[in-house]
Formats: structure tokens, sequence, C-alpha cells
């Protein structure tokens, strides 16, 4: 089996069948609603966070303590998105779920990953089908973003995120050191940017 920096798999070619769950690096784009700045503001050719942009960066950086097979790689909170890398490394024991928590407003406690028996069964067999498998990507995404709308509307209740995310599966050495990079000298290249927007919060 081909592996990635010795450790993490290179995904399959054929994406429609990739089980998001599998240990690899992913590179993740999630924009703001509207592409609009939440976040704070480039100065000086880095990032100057606002209030909401540091619960991104916290809640961000505190993943890996909710999904314990989760490490990040770099990461970045911009004007309008976050970028980041977060490999999945699934040794031992359940690789479905995250540890057990204590419910206090953290990523786990918005999206459960663990089966509650108190809860009736799901009845409609669609929903079930298309609803993010616990220990997945889509898992972690919808978590974060959950936690963080949830504090961030204390602070603006206009606050919002585009309803999906970008993520691409990393398949070697050489494109991790690219977009690790990319995403390091973001600030630095905000002007042209793909994402970038001159229209500012009021």
């Amino acid at each position: 089996m081909k592996k990635f920096q010795n450790k993490y798999r290179i995904a399959s070619a054929r994406l429609q069948n990739w089980d998001y769950g599998s240990n690899a690096a992913y590179f993740i784009t999630i924009c703001s609603k509207n592409r609009e700045h939440f976040f704070g503001e480039i100065e000086n050719n880095e990032m100057a966070l606002n209030a909401i942009g540091k619960l991104a960066e916290q809640y961000w950086i505190e993943i890996p303590k909710h999904f314990s097979f989760i490490e990040l790689g770099n990461f970045v909170v911009m004007p309008n998105h976050v970028h980041g890398i977060l490999i999945i490394d699934k040794i031992g024991g359940d690789p479905t779920t995250a540890d057990t928590l204590q419910c206090v407003d953290t990523l786990q406690c918005n999206v459960s990953t663990t089966t509650n028996p108190t809860k009736p069964p799901i009845k409609n067999v669609q929903m079930a089908m298309i609803s993010p498998k616990p220990g997945t990507i889509s898992t972690i995404i919808r978590s974060y973003k959950s936690v963080v709308t949830k504090n961030a509307r204390l602070i603006d209740v206009d606050f919002g995120w585009q309803s999906r995310f970008h993520d691409h599966i990393i398949r070697n050495d050489g494109e991790y050191q690219r977009i690790s990079e990319y995403i390091f000298n973001n600030p630095a290249n905000w002007q042209t940017d793909k994402f970038h927007r001159k229209k500012r919060r009021k």
C-alpha cells in the first residue's frame, strides 16, 4: 500500500468512491456567507483578526481535542474564508468516533459522533443516508462551522457560512508542501487571491 509521508494513504483517483473518513491529508476551504469580511482585515500583509476571527482560529486549533484522530497542518483565517489542512490518522481503537467528551460548548457537542441510546432511531432512511458519517471530514467541518456560528452570532447576528465547503485530497509530499506554503503566504498575497473582495463589514 502506498503511503503519504510514510504514514498516510494516498487517495484513489476515483474520488466519488473515496471514503472521506480514510487516513489522508485534506486541504479545506470554508467561506463566509457572501464572502463578507466577518473575520478581520489584512494589515501590512498580515491578518488582523477581529473577535469573530479569533473564535474561528480558536475552534480550528481545538479540533484535535475533540477528534483525537485529527492532526492539523498549516491553517489561516482570512477576512472571508478559512484555509487549513486536516490530517486523518486513525490508529487503533474505534476509528469512526471521536473521544467521549463532557458537553461544554465544544465542537463535539454540536455534532455528536456517538450513538445516543436515549434518542429514538432515525425513521427517515433517506436523511440517514445523506447525513455526514461519524469520523469523516464532513462531520468535523459541520461541527466546526456550528460552534463558530453559535458564538459568532453573539457578536454579529448576521454571521453565517456558505452552505458548502471545498476539500482537496493531498496526494503526495510535493503537493503537501505547495499547499502549506500557499496557506502560509495567503495574507501577503491577499490582493491577488481569488477570494479577495474589497467590500468590508460596516
